[in-house]
This record gives structure tokens, sequence and C-alpha cells, in this order.
């Protein structure tokens, strides 16, 4: 199982994020456990001083940015 943290405070950007993965994780058919990280002192532990962030198995996959549907599923896989 997956273990997904999307990291931000809460913005719009954060937000899509989120549904974006759940989306992929979906088409993936994969089995995965979504956290959302809003916490502040949480989101800098990462290293991440940018967001949304997202984390995959306890890696920072991508900063700063929402990425493509083509590029979250391959981060998931």
């Amino acid at each position: 199982m997956k273990q997904i943290k999307v990291l931000g405070p809460g913005c719009p950007k954060c937000e899509k994020l989120k549904k974006d993965v759940e989306a992929a994780a979906a088409e993936l058919g994969i089995q995965y456990e979504l956290e959302k990280v809003s916490e502040l002192q949480q989101i800098m532990q990462y290293g991440v001083m940018v967001t949304p962030a997202l984390v995959v198995d306890g890696e920072v996959k991508v900063v700063g940015k929402v990425p493509s549907m083509t590029e979250l599923k391959k981060m998931l896989s």
C-alpha cells in the first residue's frame, strides 16, 4: 500500500493536487493511504519550502507545482 502525503496549507493548488492524486491512484487501481499535511512544522521536516508538494512512500516527488496526470501516474506507479 502506497503512503501518499500532500503537503500544503489548503490553497487551491494544494486541493487540486489532492484531487488529482486520488483520480490518478483510482485510474491505476493502486491501494493507497492519503494524508493531507497542512501543519507548517511537519511540511518543513520534508525540506519543503514551497507548496504544494507530494510525498510518496517517504520520498518528496514534486514541490511547488501541480504535475500533469501523466506525471502523477509515473510518480505513483
